[in-house]
């Protein structure tokens, strides 16, 4: 039935309609008719306010991923609207559904440098899958919906709306309309393709399966797995591509690439076919282009042609929807056994098994605790750096979505709002965002929103008073020049956290962290424990930049 509304009521009409339950925002001047529309409907969709709209963003992210589902934020203009670019482009760069609804001056005063207005559109068209300035009410609806199928299909990603001020204002006809179903990109998908991925199947002697995001956003581990299983490969992953295959399983071999494992890396360099799903061979997985799988046939199995040959040579590749490919693969290919090839992985991960210091507290030892407490069932997020390194090494995740990180941009500052999106998707979850105190004090304004929302999120501070990653390769490749990355002053975490009313412990030891990870799962409040650890702790093992991944070394090699 047709209704005469007006913009605000529009959007808000829409957002139903997509099934949108939760907004995350930062109110201001040219969004107030908006937020005035969301107050008449907190009933139907909950609006989360955090402290910063960088953290609305990030918020929307982890809802997203944690969810499947397209995450939602808004912000006025402005440098409210500036504040949302880091999270789209972090959202951009993962290929996460996100939508952002910003408002903008009225259309009459567009492009005169009225107060906070900025084009957005402009600023932020790298960084988006696509976005839109709604300069005519009756473009609204239909752009809103077009902005939700596009941020939700092929490869996603994030889509900004810019609306003005008078057409939030402005009236016209509305009819409500049911959501668009959407389709998995199957069309490009090839019988010569599938052909010659079958028949270089049947012939290695030596497979491997690298696993990669795409195959989260495409909700294919069951397809992932039964491919690993019926061709008898071992199976190692990109950072994105936590869960998708069981971290726990025999056949898994650890994440590859410059903070990969051993096993990973040495298996990839002396396979004789590489199955790569879902992957887009970023720079931190190849090391150097020029000898990654040097001994390999690559198949590339990729929802998006333009992620095949960028950045390494493939032999063939599949274009579609992964968890389409893989179903349609799966009928021609037959069983496949490798026993000496996968004893041969077995002796490389007894090999070169993943260790840290036992005699302190270290990263390592805090992941594992928090694996052991929470059963593995955790939803993992972190922030950018060696804690997120040793988050991805020493927790096993054994379903998708549960490893929450900022994969394509390093986004420091990213894991508290992700944190917070994805404890408000699964109240019921215990949700730990990791961080580095570089890290957190990126962030840490965002603890104010998980208590004044009472969203309980336990945030981990790996604490070792400097920027340990970079210290790391200031101490191998710098000669110990230690250039701004010292953070020892007199900012006090537990009280700054505490003053912000959450609850807090400082901890230095591994009991210590134990009695007090068990205080923040029993409290049902947010929850910060402060870890002070040694600031030389390094993450191993290690690629030099642009060297092999076969040339990993860890600390005894040095």
């Amino acid at each position: 039935m047709k209704q005469i509304l007006n913009g605000s009521e529009i959007v808000i009409e829409c957002l139903k309609e997509q099934g949108v339950d939760t907004v995350f925002g930062y109110p201001g001047g040219a969004i107030l008719n908006i937020y005035d529309e969301l107050y008449k409907h907190n009933d139907e969709i909950r609006h989360i306010l955090t402290s910063h709209e960088q953290g609305a963003s990030h918020a929307a992210d982890g809802y997203a991923r944690a969810t499947g589902k397209v995450g939602v934020c808004m912000a006025t203009s402005g440098p409210g609207a500036t504040n949302l670019v880091t999270g789209l482009a972090t959202a951009y760069m993962d290929s996460v559904p996100v939508i952002a609804i910003t408002a903008n001056v009225g259309v009459s005063l567009l492009g005169k440098d009225s107060f906070q207005e900025i084009d957005i559109k402009g600023v932020t068209m790298p960084v988006t899958k696509h976005n839109y300035i709604v300069k005519d009410i009756e473009d609204l609806a239909p752009t809103i919906r077009d902005a939700f199928r596009i941020a939700r299909t092929g490869r996603k990603g994030p889509v900004l709306i810019d609306i003005p001020k008078d057409v939030t204002a402005a009236t016209t006809f509305y009819e409500s309309l049911p959501q668009e179903k959407i389709y998995p990109v199957c069309e490009t998908i090839q019988e010569k393709d599938l052909r010659e991925a079958a028949d270089m199947i049947a012939a290695a002697e030596k497979p491997i399966i690298l696993v990669g995001g795409g195959c989260t956003l495409s909700d294919a581990s069951e397809e992932v797995r039964a491919l690993a299983r019926k061709i008898n490969a071992p199976v190692c992953d990109t950072l994105m591509g936590k869960g998708v295959f069981p971290g726990t399983d025999p056949l898994y071999t650890g994440m590859i690439g410059m903070h990969g494992t051993k096993a990973s890396n040495i298996g990839v360099s002396e396979s004789d076919l590489l199955i790569a799903i879902g992957c887009r061979f970023s720079d931190r997985v190849y090391g150097n282009a020029d000898t990654f799988a040097g001994n390999a046939r690559i198949l590339q199995i990729d929802i998006d042609p333009a992620e095949v040959n960028k950045n390494i040579i493939v032999d063939t590749a599949i274009i579609g929807d992964v968890k389409a490919v893989l179903t349609v693969l799966d009928k021609r290919i037959s069983e496949e056994h490798h026993p000496e090839w996968i004893a041969h992985i077995q002796d490389l991960k007894e090999k070169y098994p993943l260790s840290y210091h036992q005699d302190r507290l270290a990263g390592p030892a805090i992941v594992e605790k928090i694996y052991d407490m929470t059963k593995g069932q955790a939803i993992i997020t972190t922030e950018v750096g060696q804690h997120q390194m040793w988050a991805a090494q020493f927790y096993k995740y054994d379903e998708p979505r549960r490893f929450l990180t900022s994969g394509g941009l390093g986004t420091m500052g990213y894991g508290l709002g992700a944190a917070l999106g994805a404890k408000t998707a699964f109240p019921d979850k215990t949700v730990v965002n990791i961080a580095g105190d570089g890290c957190f004090r990126m962030n840490m304004n965002e603890i104010a929103t998980a208590t004044r929302s009472e969203i309980p999120v336990i945030q981990v501070v790996i604490n070792n008073h400097v920027l340990g990653m970079v210290r790391q390769w200031q101490t191998l490749f710098y000669e110990q020049r230690y250039s701004n990355t010292t953070l020892r002053d007199k900012v006090d975490f537990v009280k700054v956290a505490e003053a912000m009313g959450a609850r807090a412990k400082r901890v230095t030891d591994i009991a210590e962290f134990e009695a007090a990870f068990k205080e923040a799962m029993e409290s049902k409040e947010p929850y910060v424990i402060d870890c002070i650890i040694d600031s030389d702790e390094k993450v191993w093992p290690m690629v030099a930049p642009g060297g092999s991944i076969s040339e990993a070394f860890s600390e005894e090699d040095l």
